[in-house]
């Protein structure tokens, strides 16, 4: 779920040195424990997004290879990164978007895979696979994507939407909910404004700031956690928000409405990638080459309906997410949509300008 990069990975290089020199100490065979046979540790420590993964998934392989999951979950990508960046070989495995993997190798907070422990990458639709922000697949795999969209309840919104730009009407005031995302909130701003959702122009961001100010009114909550609680209780009737929250309220209130707004959608994908220092590493690559099975891949789908890279699984998911526009956007709309890009330095612009948004609520 991707998600906002919100702290300066130069800022942490001390911790991560420090992380890195630790890890490689713990990691020797004198400290290692191995699983019954299978040349696995008997646990693992995965940090993931919350509601991302099936707790029963954790417990099919969990029973498969006889490893203890020691699971943990964050709401925030600086909460990751922070806790990544702090070392030690806390973590195992983690997840990265996609604009984070090239900024976080290069820095050393991540190490190489062993593609040679994940054969099941074959099962990726090439599309996914040997992207500009890892060749070869160097250091991430493709979990999940999602856009961001746009929905609203037309039993309770009488108003057609059919733009981002018509978030800022008046009557809309404490009906909208939004992920607490500042690269995809901004984004979609500056794209109201006819900019692309990249923009690095400190005069555009400035703009976008003072236009995000005028909206608000309008925000009930901020909540990448579980936006789609406050669609389905009735208490907001517009979302700007994960693709597949936007799905799941609709499996309670169908009326809900997917709107492909007029300025582009915005998309990013995540990735399993392993914090420098893992004491678990190969662990970790067959946890992630479990999740590549098609059908253990379909059933992660089934209850978080993102976009789905892996192509076999694709065959075990049910038409009706396969078709819904709110997860797979059509063909058409793929062609405009952008997808968040690292933007280096300017993520200090990003910074300053979501922090005085957020200070004003």
């Amino acid at each position: 779920m991707t998600k906002n990069w919100k702290h300066s990975i130069a800022a942490s290089i001390a911790a991560v040195t420090m992380a890195v020199t630790a890890g490689c100490g713990s990691s020797s065979p004198a400290t290692q424990e191995t699983g019954p046979g299978n040349g696995l540790d008997k646990e693992l420590n995965v940090f993931n997004w919350s509601e991302y993964l099936p707790e029963e998934v954790i417990k099919k392989f969990e029973d498969k290879y006889g490893v203890k999951v020691n699971y943990s979950t964050f709401s925030s990508n600086e909460e990751m990164l922070a806790k990544v960046s702090a070392g030690g070989g806390i973590y195992d495995l983690t997840v990265a978007s996609d604009y984070f993997i090239q900024p976080m190798a290069n820095q050393g907070l991540i190490e190489p895979l062993d593609l040679n422990n994940i054969p099941n990458i074959k099962n990726l639709s090439e599309e996914f696979v040997n992207k500009d922000h890892d060749p070869g697949n160097k250091y991430s795999i493709p979990y999940m994507g999602n856009t961001v969209s746009l929905a609203y309840n037309p039993d309770n919104i009488k108003t057609e939407i059919n733009s981002f730009e018509d978030l800022w009407k008046p009557e809309f005031k404490s009906q909208i909910v939004m992920v607490d995302d500042q690269r995809f909130i901004l984004g979609m701003v500056l794209k109201t404004l006819g900019y692309p959702g990249n923009d690095t122009d400190p005069a555009h961001l400035e703009e976008a700031k003072q236009k995000m100010l005028k909206l608000m009114p309008n925000i009930k909550a901020f909540d990448s956690d579980s936006p789609k609680t406050l669609m389905i209780n009735g208490e907001v009737n517009i979302a700007f928000v994960w693709g597949a929250e936007i799905a799941l309220a609709q499996r309670e209130k169908p009326q809900i409405k997917t709107v492909l707004p007029k300025e582009g959608l915005m998309l990013t994908f995540d990735n399993f990638v392993i914090p420098a220092g893992a004491k678990h590493k190969k662990t970790a690559e067959a946890f992630v080459n479990f999740l590549l099975e098609p059908e253990i891949s379909a059933e992660i789908a089934k209850s978080f309906p993102y976009i789905n890279p892996n192509k076999e699984a694709r065959k075990l998911i049910d038409k009706a997410t396969l078709d819904n526009i709110a997860i797979y956007p059509p063909a058409e709309e793929m062609k405009r949509v952008e997808s968040l890009k690292d933007i280096g330095d300017a993520i200090k612009l990003y910074d300053r300008a979501w922090s005085e948004v957020k200070s004003s609520q």
